[in-house]
């Protein structure tokens, strides 16, 4: 691999906190006038490039997020079932009784604070507010995208390139294409 300088490998690690090239140019000691060119620049350059790859790589092992992970963690909230959060009497299970899978599947939780207890102890009696929940249908769709399933694909791909198609059209110029008539 290529030696980088101090302040490429700098700039390597500083892409890692934010992957905004311009930032860890100028937290690299890069000018700030300067800052987004350099970024670029160093992004383009297969020495930095190849360093970036290699501390994203470590990091991921470190921390053992990979694809396999993010693809469990979008079926587990996926499959959450609102039976596992409700009592008996249809009423929610305090937060603390709730599966590990939905306390992390909340975006907001907005509790109000009613009147201190009334059998002479400190505990407040809370009354539930609000709960944002996971959006189902991003997960899904993050899901279809990571399986390849092309259920939320953007655009179509083309199975002939230009050349391709321009050899076949004027290969029938000479009567040898299938495309035109003889």
């Amino acid at each position: 691999m290529t030696k980088l300088t101090a302040k490429q490998e700098m700039f390597c690690r500083e892409y890692l906190i934010d992957l905004n090239a311009t930032q860890a140019a100028i937290r690299a000691g890069y000018s700030k006038k300067t800052s987004r060119v350099i970024g670029l620049e160093n992004l383009a350059k297969p020495g930095v490039a190849a360093r970036i790859s290699d501390l994203m790589k470590k990091r991921s092992d470190k921390v053992e997020i990979n694809s396999d992970y993010v693809l469990k963690r979008l079926v587990d909230m996926d499959q959450l079932d609102i039976v596992d959060i409700l009592d008996d009497e249809d009423r929610l299970k305090p937060v603390s009784k709730w599966p590990k899978e939905w306390r992390q599947s909340i975006s907001a939780f907005d509790v109000t604070v009613i009147a201190a207890g009334s059998s002479g102890d400190d505990d407040p009696i809370t009354f539930l507010k609000k709960i944002k929940w996971i959006d189902k249908a991003k997960i899904l769709e993050l899901i279809g995208r990571h399986v390849e399933v092309q259920a939320f694909k953007d655009r179509v791909s083309q199975e002939h390139s230009i050349d391709t198609t321009l050899k076949s059209i004027l290969g029938g110029l000479d009567g040898s294409s299938t495309g035109i008539p003889k």
